[in-house]
């Protein structure tokens, strides 16, 4: 008994060892990457709660108080949204404290990379306590949920226009012939794809002997929209590219669809409900990966874009003209501006956690059949849509806005 007394002890040792030394490991560079590992390791937290949690939860007086026990379905989508909220207050609390750090100077600087074993305990304790609050306190967390959620889609559509814009410049800044080509073939290869994804839309979510009028409309002026971009884009007076109206298509033409795909299995007019069993894993699967990859993307996006997530009056700074003291080079290296905005870093993943719960549990907490599956039900058609009109109209906004106001700097 002693001696399994010490080798316990010497195991936990080792083990807080090891989490200290990777702990402290985490660099500046890397503390971007620790963020996003951090919340995709929530992700998989509430996975797990929910298919493991409600009989536990079940259990629990100060949650199921109710006179007539909830589904088992009910307790799952209560476990998604704690450790949502839970993952919600961690980076709202910290997108809260980042706020208004402009130079590595700022105390706050090393707070936002450093200090990973306290923001850790912390993140779990914040999860662990949310199991304590009110069931009201979760219903209202879910019906704001779905805003957050709205407002992330949004966040990911201006980055993409933000990419977009960026990627055309590039190629078009490099002025020789062998780019042009390029460009036109992207451009080419997206309106193709755009147009076969419209076919197969039309295939699979219109089938013959239905009423699918609704289906037919997202479709078609999924399909509206791509033409009218390609013509604002190249009208004299806008003189754009067609390489952004393009790759906005396919976009677009990829929302129509996942809101198409998102409609309840049962309903007549969506052709993936034959295949509902079978697709409920991979639906689980790709909902995850995605949200993780689309936040990933958007974290990455916050630490290098610094036309729109660079805090004001941060300029770059450059290399000492002189040669420098020690000293100077460290005051000097603590001054230089920070390259994108703290707050706006965490905030993504705040409304990412919005998101990411909305996924889980269908939208909604009456989740019934659906429930065993991500992102199904009409409310995630409807954001999905209207992320979708949303998107056109930011990219016709950003051709017609420096015409509209050419005294302003867009």
């Amino acid at each position: 008994m002693w001696a399994a007394s010490c080798l316990a002890s010497c195991c936990a040792a080792c083990a807080c060892d090891a989490c200290r030394t990777v702990v402290s490991g985490i660099s500046r560079r890397s503390a971007r990457i620790a963020y996003c590992g951090l919340f995709a390791f929530s992700l998989i937290v509430a996975w797990i709660l929910r298919e493991v949690a409600a009989p536990l939860m079940e259990s629990l007086p100060w949650i199921n108080h109710f006179s007539h026990t909830p589904s088992r379905e009910w307790f799952e989508t209560d476990a998604v949204l704690r450790v949502s909220l839970g993952n919600f207050l961690f980076f709202t609390i910290l997108a809260v404290l980042m706020t208004g750090v402009k130079t590595q100077r700022d105390p706050r600087d090393g707070m936002h990379h450093g200090g990973w074993m306290m923001k850790i305990i912390c993140w779990f304790l914040l999860v662990i306590f949310m199991f304590f609050v009110p069931n009201e306190i979760i219903g209202f967390y879910e019906t704001i949920s779905k805003f957050g959620s709205g407002m992330f889609l949004l966040v990911q559509v201006m980055l993409l226009l933000d990419f977009v814009h960026g990627w055309n410049d590039k190629w078009v800044g490099f002025d020789e012939q062998f780019w042009y080509v390029a460009l036109f073939v992207v451009s080419l290869v997206c309106y193709l794809a755009t147009f076969a994804f419209s076919g197969v839309l039309y295939h699979f979510f219109t089938p013959s002997g239905q009423d699918c009028g609704i289906n037919v409309f997202f479709i078609t002026m999924t399909l509206i929209l791509a033409f009218v971009f390609a013509i604002v884009a190249l009208h004299p007076a806008v003189n754009g590219s067609v390489l952004p109206a393009s790759v906005i298509s396919l976009y677009c033409t990829y929302l129509c669809y996942s809101a198409l795909a998102s409609e309840p299995r049962d309903y007549e007019c969506n052709g993936l409900h034959k295949h509902s069993k079978a697709v409920s894993t991979g639906t689980v699967t790709m909902g995850l990966v995605t949200t993780v990859l689309s936040v990933v993307y958007s974290a990455v996006r916050a630490g290098s874009s610094a036309a729109v997530l660079s805090p004001p009056s941060s300029p770059r700074a450059g290399k000492p003209l002189l040669p420098l003291d020690a000293r100077e080079e460290e005051d000097k290296e603590k001054a230089k501006p920070v390259t994108y905005s703290y707050a706006f870093f965490h905030l993504i993943f705040s409304l990412a956690s919005m998101y990411s719960a909305m996924l889980l549990t269908g939208w909604s907490t009456s989740v019934g059949e659906s429930g065993k599956l991500v992102d199904v039900g009409w409310p995630s058609v409807w954001v999905r849509i209207v992320t979708s009109w949303a998107t056109a109209l930011l990219y016709l906004w950003s051709l017609v806005a420096p015409i509209m106001f050419p005294e302003r700097e867009f």
